[in-house]
């Protein structure tokens, strides 16, 4: 009996030690697919995910387990085989979404924008603005990325109050928005992109937020109704930062570029030094546990 397949994103010497009897193929389906597709047992796909990444799943007549870098699996999920068992990289992107949600939220406050475009100008300006110390901030998708959010924000004498699907000790439900919004200064988005999620942020949404609060969002585009929200920041009913947008890259006639109060970062939430390391750890533990039978972590089940 021939040894079960893996396909990996990278190099399996990027592992440090990974199992024994294994076979290793180093494959991109967006570069092509091999004539071994239908060996595939065990298949980690490429962190910027493209239809071919989900498109090949089909052919995959062996295929096992599917391990994604991503904390989000909505570009995969619905190619999944019937039986198969799907992994998310819950872990990989903590840190470095963690690091860019407290930049954004910084940067927006203190005016940091305001200073590189004064700076081009060559313009010396000493403006007031507010500060993070003494503001309450909601984090909305209180998983393992809202509380290393919550960690690196706590230092900033900050109050913050979670927000999850559903109320548990110390974290409210979904249902108690719109009591909390009008009570917050910041809202930091990381929620998955569920049926529930999509379009959750809208006017409805925004109208509840304190006038001038803080929006970030660096959970997924679709989870804010964009038009809704170039309207908010045209009234100045808020100011927002964010990571994703939908679709991206953001087209260039898009409403957003120019719109007032807003920062913009290009998706670089998981990309970042701190990303290979967190992401080899991980599919190394994953393919211990599966090569000795044991459980897999981070499995997706129909109510994530």
């Amino acid at each position: 009996m021939s040894e079960p397949l893996v396909w990996l994103p990278f190099d399996p010497s990027d592992l440090g030690d990974p199992p024994e009897g294994l076979r290793y193929e180093v494959v991109d389906p967006s570069d092509g697919v091999p004539g071994s597709v239908s060996d595939v047992a065990f298949y980690v796909t490429p962190y910027r995910t493209t239809p071919d990444v989900a498109d090949v799943l089909p052919r995959m007549t062996s295929l096992e387990v599917v391990q994604t870098l991503t904390a989000g699996v909505e570009s995969v999920r619905s190619q999944v085989p019937d039986g198969v068992t799907l992994c998310n990289g819950r872990g990989i992107h903590d840190s470095s979404t963690a690091e860019l949600a407290l930049t954004l939220v910084l940067s927006s406050l203190r005016g940091v924008p305001d200073f590189v475009r004064q700076q081009d100008r060559r313009e010396w300006r000493s403006p007031w603005r507010p500060a993070l110390a003494d503001k309450r901030v909601l984090i909305l998708g209180y998983g393992a990325i809202g509380q290393a959010i919550e960690a690196r924000l706590l230092p900033f004498e900050v109050e913050v109050v979670r927000v999850a699907r559903t109320a548990r000790d110390g974290v409210h439900g979904l249902d108690e928005l719109p009591a909390l919004l009008p009570e917050v200064d910041v809202v930091v988005l990381v929620l998955p992109l569920t049926d529930e999620s999509r379009g959750l942020v809208d006017a409805g949404f925004l109208g509840r937020m304190k006038q001038g609060a803080l929006l970030v969002n660096v959970a997924r585009g679709g989870v804010v109704v964009q038009d809704d929200l170039v309207a908010a920041l045209h009234a100045g009913q808020v100011t927002a930062a964010l990571d994703v947008v939908d679709p991206e890259p953001l087209p260039e006639d898009s409403p957003l570029w120019d719109a007032p109060g807003l920062l913009l970062s290009p998706h670089v939430g998981g990309p970042s030094s701190a990303m290979w390391p967190r992401a080899h750890r991980l599919v190394r533990d994953q393919l211990d546990r599966w090569a000795a039978g044991e459980p897999l972590e981070n499995v997706m089940t129909g109510d994530y």
